[in-house]
């Protein structure tokens, strides 16, 4: 055992008495009142979601009208924000933090526990593409084909919050209520008249003329192959928006796109036109469902989460607690169960370690990925890998590391799309064996783009000026304050062309389509997952299940045979984060170049600035200009 190790097992061991109360092991547990039995008994009603006197009073009303009242259990589960892909980090800071696999994996198990007759769905601010509205939309399907409830709980929604309600039998809202549907909109925000005014010159190359990733810094609105490829990706975005309410609702799409038109409801208009079923307060939608299901109806809280022994009593409680924070896994030894590995790739591509800022961006590292693909294949019960690519791209170089391994792979490797998988997302599924993508994924965006912004003539206007030697024809090549030259600018143009020939030759043969054929549908364009089955971008239509499903097939293994999902990249603890010392050090150059660098206007948010500063740290970069939130 390390000196590293032996420093997070004391600091484990002294954040452990600081929360047991200055170093004193003691239970965390309520002690008994002199009503012990009262109190327990409040306790475990209290568990199932009921308060101690809801059954004595249903017992008393059934009694009286002389007849035995059925009890029906619903499973409460609440979906809100933005329900990360992958693993959480490991341990009891891990367990807390709800993502779309744990949200999944609650809603299966309603399908499968024969004690709970159906779900209500708290759905609160869903932060979510279509590609995970989609998952959790097949989840509900999984549970309603079970012959099982699903009772969608809004307060207020937008147009995701509705997609998802849309899915279950019934929705509920407030009298307060609201229900916001306006519409898609598609904002490129353009900073060349800025850099204009600041003195900033912008130099840019980009290979196929649809890619657009330069374009806001080049130009002060779109092109017109942008345009046209942008307003066919919205196009399709919307009409799967319609036709998915038209179908759920039972109503006219030409009647859903007028709702759409006119975009706000309160609960009272919402139910005359048919948006939502049930006008009610969370605590009376117990009393409509028991009328509507003839029954006595408990909602069970917090139903499907892993319960916390909080008890840290006794001589081995702080052991206990310090591996709870710690994230150490149980020893089971010897299971030779057959497994599917699930490898997340999630975040913009960037060489090496996968990280986690400051604010809140993560990236997704080449060696981080690299590795996780290796563990996969070296480990003889994983039988077959599926990837799942969630990214915009980044860095051309680490697609092509992740590229690589996945074309070395011995094992079948199934790539399964969420919201988005283009450039460089796209890179690096085109060698598997089979694509899935959900509906709306966003993929394609074959091209490439690099360049710079020259800082010269903003240096000058504040007083700033710059002395040069220089030895070598290019040597000024990637110089913060002048343009390319001419000779360059040569040299640029023929590594940019370079880097678009591997990518689409490589598409091409993963694809097995002609070169000219996957050319014509490169060039930068994108498509949603739907397109992208059409034009042969992608092979099928589907969930993660679907890919999981897909996997096992390839590796013989029937379909009702059930597999253990291995989780990849492994989630590290609390601990292992903060001792880190590859990802100390990166947090602290990235801060120091950032005090450095004028990139505050590049993006909406701290995080999304974080991010592009790491995958601009290339030379040519294969990422999506644009981020899609539906609102």
């Amino acid at each position: 055992m390390t000196a590293r190790i032996d420093i997070r097992c004391i600091l484990a061991m002294m954040l452990a008495m600081v929360l047991l109360g200055g170093g004193t092991v003691r239970t965390l547990v309520a002690a008994p009142k002199a009503d012990g039995k009262k109190a327990e008994s409040e306790k475990d009603a209290e568990k199932n979601g009921e308060k101690a006197d809801g059954k004595k009073k249903a017992v008393e009303a059934s009694k009286k009208d002389g007849k035995n009242v059925k009890e029906v259990k619903l499973a409460s589960i609440m979906v809100r924000g933005s329900l990360p892909e992958g693993p959480t980090q490991a341990g009891l800071f891990g367990e807390l933090e709800p993502n779309l696999a744990k949200t999944i994996a609650r809603l299966d198990k309603v399908a499968e526990d024969d004690d709970v007759a159906g779900v209500v769905l708290r759905i609160r601010s869903l932060g979510v593409g279509l590609g995970r509205v989609n998952e959790l939309r097949a989840a509900i399907g999984r549970v309603r084909k079970a012959d099982k409830t699903v009772v969608a709980q809004l307060e207020s929604g937008t147009t995701v919050d509705y997609l998802l309600a849309s899915s279950c039998d019934k929705i509920v809202m407030p009298e307060a209520g609201m229900l916001l549907m306006p519409g898609l909109r598609m904002e490129m925000v353009y900073f060349k008249d800025l850099l204009d005014k600041l003195g900033l010159q912008a130099d840019f190359f980009q290979v196929g003329a649809f890619k657009g990733a330069a374009e806001p810094f080049t130009r002060s609105n779109m092109s017109a192959e942008v345009r046209y490829n942008r307003t066919a990706l919205v196009d399709d975005m919307y009409d799967q928006i319609v036709s998915t309410i038209a179908k759920d609702r039972s109503l006219d799409e030409d009647e859903v796109e007028k709702l759409i038109d006119r975009g706000l409801f309160v609960a009272r208009e919402a139910k005359k036109v048919g948006l939502i079923d049930e006008i009610a307060y969370e605590n009376e939608m117990r009393e409509v469902l028991a009328k509507q299901m003839d029954a006595e109806v408990t909602v069970v809280k917090n139903y499907g989460t892993k319960k916390v022994d909080a008890d840290f009593s006794g001589p081995m409680g702080l052991v206990k607690m310090m591996q709870m924070m710690m994230g150490i896994p149980e020893t089971k030894g010897g299971d030779k169960t057959k497994q599917v590995a699930v490898v997340y790739a999630s975040g913009p591509i960037t060489s090496g370690k996968s990280e986690s800022g400051l604010m809140g961006g993560t990236s997704m590292g080449s060696d981080t990925i690299v590795a996780a693909l290796r563990q996969a294949t070296e480990d003889d019960r994983v039988v077959a890998v599926v990837l799942r690519v969630d990214s915009p791209g980044g860095s051309a170089l680490a697609s092509d590391l992740i590229w690589r391994e996945t074309v070395e792979m011995k094992k079948p490797l199934v790539v399964s799309m969420g919201n988005m998988a283009a450039s460089g997302g796209y890179y690096i599924s085109m060698g598997a064996d089979k694509i899935f993508a959900e509906p709306g994924t966003i993929t394609g965006s074959i091209g490439v783009v690099g360049g710079k912004i020259a800082l010269g003539g903003l240096l000058e206007k504040i007083g700033v000026t710059t002395d040069v030697i220089s030895r070598g024809k290019n040597s000024g090549m990637f110089s913060s304050t002048e343009k390319f030259s001419a000779s360059e600018r040569k040299l640029m143009e023929g590594f940019m062309q370079d880097i678009y020939g591997q990518f689409t030759a490589k598409a091409a043969k993963g694809r097995k389509m002609p070169l000219q054929k996957l050319q014509d549908l490169a060039g930068g364009q994108i498509y949603t997952g739907r397109q992208a089955k059409k034009n042969g971008l992608v092979d099928e239509v589907g969930t993660l299940e679907d890919a999981i499903a897909a996997a096992k097939k390839m590796a013989g293994i029937k379909e009702k045979t059930k597999v253990k999902i291995k989780v990849l990249p492994e989630p590290k603890s609390f601990f292992d984060q903060l001792f880190e010392r590859d990802q100390e050090e990166a947090a602290l150059t990235r801060a120091a170049t950032r005090l450095t660098v004028v990139a505050g206007t590049l993006s909406r948010s701290l995080s999304d600035v974080e991010v592009l500063e790491r995958v601009f740290r290339e030379r040519a970069a294969t990422i999506l200009p644009m981020r899609i939130v539906i609102e």
